[in-house]
């Protein structure tokens, strides 16, 4: 019988093992574990993949978000009681940013065929509260940003691209993290770009911005005791950093063999009860994971695990529907509760082989429901 897990962290690594132990072995010999050259390398190499002038290393994706925001607060772009535009279906964090600084999130549905945020809905949704869109690239595809770029000019407003699940994915040779005024990134493990812990950064080409954020992330000082800023602990520290230069050099090889994983899937499967994602453009997604849909997801599921095929759900809950913010549970999202009622997500990764994948694809067009 089949046994294929839906994302081998271990196998992935060790692909690198001898790249990661030397790396590991250069920051443990240089004796400087906190914001050393490791940090400086790393993040000089990462914001010139993403083509932005900066990027600056925080302890993890929530925090980059959070700490942006905060930056725009203490730099007088936004204020509390503001107004961020963010879609209904997103990851929680998306939105737990925002209430952190004391701004108000504003749900948007997003477009069911990409999943991503609908540039028509966020117009609608626009007050004279609004301060701010955050855009998140679902799932490894960009929004719309061209048209999302757009509607923030005519109407002067910031954005912070939520490039979480989307390192390496671009629109007209432009990537994730160059679109907004900033972007926040995560490289949790199980990340296209996955540090061995947690990790996160935030890219921009706003030096202002830049450092802001620097001081933020070390108890909001840019001097040693000198403090501009109430700030936070959340240094992306050396061996992270050391990690990541390692994964960031066979990054774009991995996107190039999860899009093959796709391609088998979308060219493979055509069982009519599994309703499969839609890409706007191929470089515009990089697959972190494949999401297809089910109107019975629960009774596809089961029938892919007891034919060797773990599955996972990104996401079961809708924002509006978790405890955490009650005071929305009488709202409706109707695209967005459908999206989270169905959506299933098929193993895919840069170790999984096209055999399997196969595999895979003949197993879901045998599902009957």
């Amino acid at each position: 019988m089949l046994n294929i897990s839906f994302l081998d962290i271990k196998a992935i690594n060790a692909q690198y093992r001898d790249e990661l132990i030397e790396a590991c072995t250069r920051v443990i010999d240089s004796g400087w574990y906190i914001g050393g050259s490791e940090l400086t390398q790393f993040e000089q190499s990462f914001a010139d993949y993403c083509g932005t002038e900066f990027a600056i290393g925080v302890a993890n994706g929530l925090d980059a978000l959070i700490l942006t925001l905060r930056a725009w607060k203490e730099l007088g772009k936004l204020k509390e009681g503001d107004e961020v535009i963010v879609p209904s279906n997103t990851y929680i964090a998306s939105i737990l940013a925002i209430s952190a600084n004391n701004l108000i999130p504003i749900l948007v549905e997003p477009d069911i065929n990409t999943y991503n945020i609908c540039p028509k809905n966020i117009e609608a949704a626009l007050t004279d509260k609004t301060r701010a869109i955050l855009p998140v690239h679902l799932y490894g595809q960009l929004a719309d940003m061209p048209a999302i770029t757009d509607v923030a000019q005519r109407h002067n407003l910031l954005v912070l691209e939520d490039s979480a699940q989307a390192h390496g994915a671009s629109i007209d040779d432009r990537n994730a993290g160059n679109w907004g005024d900033a972007s926040a990134f995560s490289f949790y493990p199980g990340k296209n770009l996955g540090a061995l812990g947690d990790a996160g950064a935030v890219t921009t080409n706003d030096k202002e911005l830049a450092d802001t954020l620097r001081a933020l992330r070390n108890y909001g000082s840019h001097e040693k005791y000198k403090n501009l800023f109430q700030g936070v602990n959340s240094r992306l520290d050396e061996i992270q950093a050391a990690m990541l230069s390692v994964k960031l050099s066979h990054l774009d090889t991995e996107i190039a063999h999860r899009r093959k994983i796709a391609t088998v899937y979308l060219e493979g499967i055509s069982n009519l009860d599994i309703i499969l994602p839609t890409s706007i453009d191929e470089e515009a997604h990089v697959w972190h994971v494949f999401v297809v849909r089910c109107t019975d997801r629960g009774a596809l599921q089961k029938y892919l695990a007891d034919n060797g095929v773990q599955t996972l759900i990104h996401y079961p809950i809708p924002p509006h529907k978790q405890q955490a913010y009650v005071e929305w549970s009488e709202l409706r999202y109707p695209i967005s509760e459908k999206i989270h009622n169905e959506v299933l997500s098929l193993p895919i990764s840069p170790v999984l082989s096209i055999e399997d994948a196969e595999k895979i694809v003949k197993i879901c067009n045998e599902y009957q429901s």
